[in-house]
């Protein structure tokens, strides 16, 4: 048998292991791996997600018994220190020598640690390894042992830096960035989607420090700051650089293979360094005069190196490599893909940016309108896969390039997943073909995402590619003929929709009962809100009544703020608020130190109640005539209104009147997801009714009815459903769409992403609705007639009800309130003390 060693046990050298026992000629080999660290191989892209439960077994890429089902040795805390390439042996730091027929190295790379003065202090951390976090771990618990608002900073402002500013907030440090570069990520990210997500890091925390140059670590043994120039210090106690990396290629210099000027150890397409028996792969290899930090590059590598030592000599790297690549950086959406930065000779660029929802997307197309050539997102990366596609096939693109990042409201730009060449690799990780991914459904009968990942690996390394996957397992499957059913979860085996009409038609208003019957276990935090919903949504029922199986802001119908205590929010039909009740408001709000603020959806929010405090504040409340606003629950919040023909000299009909109508009509029905409203009384659109779920215009001849708009992470404009008609007839319109929508869309499912996957999309909404092809419009009319009928303050229930007012206590053994929250002074009024 020949004998493969490889060393360095890091995510590559894992996937040439895994790759090459995938192979019936593995067996005719002898495979020896040896690990620098005391554990298996890991996944270093979620090290960050060693903070939520530090639980490295979670981060293994597979448990020691996979090495030893697949006769693999596995060597773990044993680092080679040379290689004797004229007798093909290896020697490690225990003086062990081993022979090898074929060496891979892969030994990845280190943390480049500055030449800064200081930088052996105490408290200076490198973000590399699970061991490097678990320092910084202990570190940071003695640092806040001492001082509950300690500071650390990370040294580095790109990928990897933002990765441990995570990290920083995860451990309770007030965190701080601090780049060299004038903006963040300036190797993937141009000037203005560095500040779009400068902007929206520093809105959650981050403190970001650019155009600095660290002369020095301040402190006697431990780290007290760094310093920048002479008045120019940044006081923190710990330090976490993440610069750069260096490849480990030691071993290639010691043993004279041939070197990059700059380090990495050299080789050509087919893996092999200088000596033919030797292969590097991963963060040591330099390819093409340039080492890729990538997961999805190593992983290529690792396939070719595979397939050469098995002789297949067809199989070698591409002349370029894909850089693109797709992030979620602290919750932030980051991408980017071909061509991110382009000199206009070669092309133009199309760019939007909206920096109120820290929104920025760009794209770059050839200069006759017809290639796409790279893009960068930030803030909503849902098409990063689609535009990856278009860029990587040469699929043809819009006349209009703009609808690829503004997609046309019916439908958008993009086709079908489906409509994708077989060969076009969806998985850039693991080389996987939109072609592999259908043939494991067709041929070998594999019917879920699971199942499919599993026998192709594809989404299983980053995630980024799953949605896609997703989408072509359920199309494929939809192509056999085959019903494809999105089961809510392990305990029923239902969509929302059959289990809807379930609820409606036995009339189950129990959830206890709903999993006797038609379910098994005892429920999870995905069905019990969904049961919940669906009570709410065909019976009317309060969220008070089943409050076990509520989401934690509708068991205490409030929204629970960062300190722990709750909002309070009103309802104020349309905007329209007396001065008796703003005296009221205000009165109230003075009386309970409450921080008061005008919502964007022209309601007065009173935030800072403790727990105990909202049974008293709502009775008082509820004396001077308001009802609640519902702002926790999944169901209408407001109807936007302008003051239309009342007081404005272009408005052309009533609108603020219509908007109180409609909010207290829809008020208290509960939906799939949240949903607005608003209504405009000219086409001046000072309402921006077409952002809404669904919105009235005022025109000639009566109102126009748009739907399916939203704001939020995802921004939408509404549709036409229909124009000039009369006030009556609008209102029934929307009655129908608002029920048929609550009827089929799948849990937490806003209105604007329901048509859209809605076949036939805004016609067949009108077709349901206006021409009532299904023949339940009369039902529908019937269901919005209940909910209007029914309705209920569940702020008044829970007042009045003693059993309901009994659960707002802070302890379940005593009446005392909770003493550990805290608040500091802002502009006169009072905000949470910041996160330590």
């Amino acid at each position: 048998m020949k004998t493969v060693i490889v060393v360095g046990n890091g995510m590559v050298g894992y996937k040439f292991c895994e790759k090459l026992v995938a192979n019936e000629e593995s067996k005719d080999f002898k495979i020896i791996v040896f690990g620098e660290e005391p554990r298996p191989a890991y996944d270093r892209v979620h090290l960050s997600e060693f903070f939520a439960n530090q639980d490295a077994k979670a981060l293994e890429m597979a448990p020691a018994e996979w090495y030893i089902e697949n006769n693999i040795e596995l060597i773990i805390s044993e680092r080679i220190t040379d290689i004797h390439r004229a007798n093909k042996k290896i020697t490690t730091v225990k003086n062990r020598e081993f022979s090898y027929d074929y060496l891979v190295l892969a030994t990845g790379s280190s943390a480049f640690v500055p030449p800064i003065k200081g930088v052996e202090k105490e408290g200076v951390f490198v973000y590399r390894t699970i061991e490097d976090l678990e320092g910084m771990l202990a570190y940071a618990a003695k640092l806040k042992d001492k001082n509950p608002n300690a500071r650390a900073a990370v040294l580095g402002g790109g990928l990897l830096g933002l990765e441990a500013g995570k990290a920083v907030m995860d451990m309770g440090l007030e965190p701080h960035i601090v780049e060299f570069a004038p903006k963040l990520m300036p190797r993937q990210l141009d000037s203005r989607s560095s500040q779009v997500l400068q902007l929206k890091l520093e809105s959650i925390g981050l403190n970001i420090h650019l155009s600095k140059a660290t002369n020095q670590i301040l402190g006697a043994h431990a780290i007290t700051g760094m310093e920048f120039g002479e008045d120019d210090i940044l006081d923190v106690e710990m330090l976490v650089i993440s610069a750069g990396i260096r490849p480990r290629d030691e071993l290639g210099k010691s043993c004279d293979l041939k070197m990059g000027v700059r380090g990495g150890i050299v080789v050509d397409n087919k893996m092999q360094t200088s000596d033919k028996s030797i292969y590097a792969i991963g963060e040591v290899a330099l390819y093409n005069q340039m080492i890729y930090g990538l997961v999805a590059p190593g992983y290529e590598m690792a396939n070719v190196a595979v397939s050469q030592i098995l002789g297949k000599q067809e199989i070698v790297m591409a002349a370029e490599i894909d850089m693109s690549t797709k992030l979620k950086l602290i919750g932030v959406d980051v991408a980017s893909f071909g061509e991110p930065f382009m000199p206009a000779a070669k092309g133009h660029s199309v760019i939007f940016e909206n920096k109120t929802q820290h929104l920025y997307k760009r794209i770059n197309v050839s200069l006759d309108g017809k290639k796409l050539l790279g893009g960068i997102l930030v803030g909503d990366a849902s098409d990063y896969n689609m535009l990856h596609q278009v860029y990587l096939n040469s699929m043809p693109i819009p006349e209009d390039p703009s609808q690829l990042i503004l997609p046309a409201n019916e439908g958008g730009a993009f086709g079908s997943a489906m409509d994708l060449p077989d060969n076009a690799v969806v998985c850039s990780c693991e080389n996987v073909t939109k072609g592999q991914i259908c043939c494991s459904v067709t041929d070998d009968g594999n019917e879920t995402l699971k199942d499919v990942a599993k026998a192709t690996k594809a989404s299983t390394s980053c995630g980024g590619c799953k949605p896609m996957v997703d989408d072509l397992v359920k199309e494929t499957l939809k192509s056999l003929g085959k019903v494809v059913k999105e089961r809510i979860c392990e305990h029923f085996d239902y969509s929302r929709q059959e289990l809807y009409d379930i609820v409606k038609m036995k009339e189950i208003k129990d959830f206890d009962l709903l999993l006797d019957t038609h379910g098994t276990g005892i429920g999870c935090e995905t069905c019990k809100p969904l049961a919940a919903s669906l009570f709410a949504s065909i019976f009317n029922e309060t969220a008070n009544k089943q409050e076990t199986i509520q989401d934690s802001n509708d068991r205490y119908l409030a929204n629970i703020q960062r300190n722990g205590t709750y909002s309070v929010v009103p309802r104020v039909a349309g905007g329209e608020i007396s001065p008796k009740q703003l005296i009221a408001m205000g009165r109230i709000a003075n009386k309970y130190d409450l921080y008061t603020k005008i919502s964007g959806g022209q309601r007065i929010v009173l935030f800072g109640a403790k727990l105990h405090e909202l049974p008293l504040i709502w009775e008082e409340l509820i004396a001077e005539g308001f009802e609640t606003g519902q702002a926790y629950g999944k169901s209408l919040r407001t109807v936007k209104s302008c003051v239309g023909s009342t007081w404005c000299r272009y408005g052309l009909d009533e609108s603020v009147s219509f908007a109180i109508e409609i909010e207290n009509r829809y008020k208290g029905i509960r939906s799939p997801h949240k949903f607005k409203g608003g209504v405009s009384g000219c086409i001046r659109e000072c309402a921006e009714a077409r952002g809404k779920d669904f919105g009235f215009i005022a025109v000639e001849g009566g109102w126009n009815i748009y739907i399916g708009g939203n704001g939020g992470a995802n921004p939408k404009h509404a549709v036409l459903l229909a124009e000039k008609v009369d006030k009556e007839t609008a209102i029934k319109y929307v009655d129908r769409y608002l029920m048929f929508y609550i009827r089929t869309a799948q849990p937490l499912m806003r209105t604007a992403a329901w048509l859209d996957k809605l076949e036939g999309g805004i016609d067949y909404v009108k077709d349901v609705v206006i021409n009532d092809c299904l023949g339940i419009v009369k039902q529908l009319d019937e269901e919005m007639q209940f909910m209007v009928d029914t309705y209920k303050c569940e702020w008044t229930e829970a007042v009045e009800n003693p059993e309901i007012r009994a659960r707002y206590t802070h302890f379940v053994n005593s009446d005392e309130e909770d003493k550990n929250i805290e608040f500091v002074n802002l502009r006169e009024q009072k905000m949470p003390t910041p996160w330590a």
